[in-house]
């Protein structure tokens, strides 16, 4: 049997990380609003575990995206599909990641979509061309992660 998962990328800041990627893939940020009212009318979250941001409440040090055609909890708004879950951590990135996301172009849409990333705050580091065996750029997020336009 196949087991569910979701990719869980530490942080600085969760929410704005969640933002960046969200954009990036066309992706949704998960709405928890629902389930952290609940949890605070029944006393089982203190204030102190709650942010909000644009908007929306959220437990603090967390976000998360999912993708918009997958199956989502309505109550906690949780996917249960393509997610990336992003948590705060109080250590800095420190090294190379040893995973990364590989963002895929239409086909001739690398530049498009290496232009539309660096927008959302992404930078380029260094690009590859290999031919029939592929072009991609290396690229980091608005924290310094790495991952692949292609």
């Amino acid at each position: 049997m196949a087991l569910s998962w979701k990719l869980v990328i530490d942080t600085r800041n969760a929410p704005a990380l969640a933002d960046f990627w969200a954009a990036a893939l066309g992706y949704e940020v998960e709405d928890p609003s629902a389930l952290i009212e609940q949890l605070l009318a029944a006393g089982h979250l203190g204030a102190e575990a709650v942010i909000e941001h644009n908007g929306r409440k959220n437990f603090r040090g967390f976000a998360a995206v999912r993708h918009p055609e997958d199956p989502f909890d309505a109550t906690s708004g949780v996917g249960r599909g393509r997610r990336l879950l992003f948590q705060d951590v109080p250590e800095a990135k420190s090294g190379k990641n040893r995973l990364h996301i590989d963002v895929h172009s239409e086909p001739g849409g690398l530049d498009e979509l290496v232009t539309r990333l660096e927008g959302l705050g992404a930078t380029r580091v260094s690009e590859f061309d290999k031919g029939p065996a592929g072009h991609w750029w290396v690229m980091r997020d608005p924290e310094g992660n790495e991952f692949c336009a292609s």
